[in-house]
């Protein structure tokens, strides 16, 4: 079987030459390897291809049969990566928090520690007898949400 930490150290080598970056790597029992990454601008094919071959240089496949297949990571899935949420600015996203409320807005701010989303919620302002809508910003730090991914 391909070692993972081995495949993880010659993607990310090659890599480091670009803007693109690694967000995943699966093996299954019969060597069926997908190598998922991201790009801080877009995912190109021929750079798809560029690493298919950088790996096959690594992994002899008449020593272990493997199949490969690299993609760029589905817009679908929620992000992983800090510099999903940093492509991502103003964009419409979905944050499900560690107590498991549902936010919906748009993505303002990421760094480091956390990002900011601007929302929308019905509050009843002082002197009103109904609520109104009004646009709040929420911090969130990262390790306190349980996924973010793209709103449609």
């Amino acid at each position: 079987m391909i070692d993972k930490d081995l495949l993880r150290q010659v993607v990310e080598e090659k890599l480091a030459m670009t803007d693109c970056f690694l967000v995943g790597i699966t093996i299954s029992n019969d060597n069926s390897i997908v190598v998922e990454i991201d790009s801080e601008t877009s995912v190109d094919l021929n750079f798809c291809v560029e690493l298919t071959r950088y790996i096959e240089q690594h992994f002899d496949r008449e020593k272990e049969d493997y199949s490969l297949e690299i993609g760029s990571y589905s817009i679908t899935n929620p992000f992983v990566d800090k510099r999903q949420y940093i492509k991502n600015i103003g964009r419409s996203v979905e944050v499900l928090t560690d107590d498991s409320k549902k936010i919906k807005g748009t993505l303002i701010e990421a760094s480091d520690d956390g990002f900011v989303v601007e929302t929308e919620i019905k509050e009843l302002l002082e002197g009103q007898k109904r609520k109104k809508t009004v646009k709040k910003q929420i911090l969130f730090l990262y390790n306190n949400v349980k996924k973010t991914k793209l709103d449609f």
